[in-house]
């Protein structure tokens, strides 16, 4: 625990102990041990399973919650919390602090469960599922999984704002709207962990028995095993993302980083513009392998101090078509392929590669045309010393409705006033100080449109 702040380590405790105090609330009726012992078992051993070398594939989290949730409709409130105690506490934790982890899962699961089991019991589910009554089944079982959603992303809230890494929105903290929608996207996934709870539950009560009950998870193994295979593949491309930026980086040392932090403005005006998740994800990709290209373009030009003649700009200009023809095989980067090929373009039609103006150049490519820009001129390259940020901003707005869009503008000025940005030096101080001339208008220099 000695890596978390003290808050943390506090609000860690105090979720450890609420969980112990719920496992000894009187159970208020005979715990029936065998059951208890059998979910439990499952429990952890599927669990172990899908950390284990055997599936070799990235754990998406809470593979296996049917089985807490059955438990919360089969056990009163504490025996259902027993279920998930010896897989929390027992399987591996990959991170440090490995006791705070630790304590964490095992007092987050422990809490759920027994919220969620307390409330199906309040509303009459226990009975509804000894009478395999499935609507009213459903109905309380709905209200319990909603609980046990509710429980969970309150305490990942609580725990990610108390260690700095709350969801944040244009680099804010987020608000209880974030929150809000942090719960929906997670409800969809555990009301259908919940339904084959339910199943279990209610195939447990009838005459075929616990065995039955089990052959639930077999259909749930297989959808995982298909999820795990996804998360394989795209792990395999973020690494073969990650080669790509890495190998332009080391080609063009006076840039080193500027892929990252294109990436990061890009992620900063996707989110200011209000986009969601999965679309604010695939444009900071198009930020981080907008200038892939450049593996093409001769290293004497990317380095070379002073300006550009006409044939190396012309050269030069060629790295974005380079960079579409890396990537667009790899299906998952969506519309990230399109900014790679068109972030030169420029509203009044006056860039490259194909001259493209207003709505004709795609929306992701005007997103990373201004984090690209921005983060160009806060940088100190061969051609051109750092600027403040309040002047590259201005830069940006004196641009706006010629070259770059003025919402994309207007998003990244309105995400920094917020969240301020941190620019970095990307060249050698000795190589940047030989560099005589005072840095000009980015779109006036030449060789700026590199």
């Amino acid at each position: 625990m000695e890596a978390l702040p003290a808050r943390a380590r506090a609000y860690v405790a105090c979720v450890a102990l609420m969980a112990l105090f719920c496992l000894l609330l009187p159970p208020g009726a005979p715990i029936p041990w065998r059951a208890v012992a059998l979910l439990a078992a499952v429990y952890a051993g599927c669990e172990r399973l899908a950390r284990s070398r055997l599936v070799a594939a990235p754990h998406p989290g809470g593979t296996f919650h049917p089985v807490l949730l059955a438990g919360a409709f089969l056990l009163p409130p504490s025996a259902a919390a027993l279920v998930a105690l010896p897989g929390a506490l027992l399987l591996s934790v990959d991170r440090r602090p490995h006791l705070a982890r630790r304590l964490w899962r095992t007092g987050q699961l422990v809490l759920a469960v027994w919220a969620a089991s307390r409330v199906h019991l309040a509303a009459g589910g226990r009975d509804a599922v000894a009478d395999c009554d499935v609507p009213g089944a459903l109905a309380t079982a709905g209200a319990a999984v909603a609980v046990f959603c509710l429980v969970l992303t309150l305490l990942d809230g609580g725990v990610l704002a108390l260690t700095a890494g709350a969801p944040r929105r244009g680099g804010r903290m987020a608000a209880p709207d974030a929150w809000w929608r942090l719960f929906l996207r997670s409800l969809v996934p555990l009301a259908v962990h919940g339904l084959a709870g339910l199943m279990m539950a209610l195939l447990w009560r009838s005459p075929y028995g616990p065995v039955a009950a089990l052959l639930v998870l077999l259909p749930m193994g297989v959808s995982w095993w298909a999820f795990a295979q996804y998360h394989r593949e795209r792990a395999a491309h973020q690494a073969t993302i990650r080669a790509l930026v890495q190998a332009v980086d080391i080609k063009d040392g006076y840039t080193r980083g500027h892929s990252e932090r294109v990436g990061r403005a890009s992620m900063m005006i996707a989110r200011e513009l209000g986009m969601d998740d999965e679309r604010v994800e695939v444009l900071r990709f198009a930020g981080i392998l907008h200038d892939v290209g450049k593996l093409g373009v001769p290293t004497r030009l990317l380095t070379k101090d002073g300006p550009l003649t006409p044939e190396e700009r012309r050269v030069i200009e060629l790295h974005p078509e380079y960079g579409h023809e890396m990537v667009r095989g790899i299906s998952f980067l969506g519309e990230a392929r399109a900014a790679v090929l068109h972030h030169h373009e420029r509203l009044d039609g006056s860039g490259y590669p194909y001259g493209l103006a207003g709505g004709q150049i795609p929306e992701s490519a005007r997103v990373v045309a201004v984090a690209d820009a921005f983060d160009a001129m806060t940088s100190t390259r061969s051609y051109s010393r750092a600027r403040p940020v309040p002047v590259a901003l201005d830069e940006l707005r004196r641009c706006a409705g010629t070259h770059f869009d003025p919402r994309m503008v207007g998003a990244l000025v309105q995400a920094i006033g917020r969240a301020g940005w941190h620019p970095a030096v990307t060249a050698d101080d000795a190589r940047s100080t030989a560099v005589p001339e005072t840095a000009a208008p980015v779109t006036d220099r030449p060789g700026a449109r590199r």
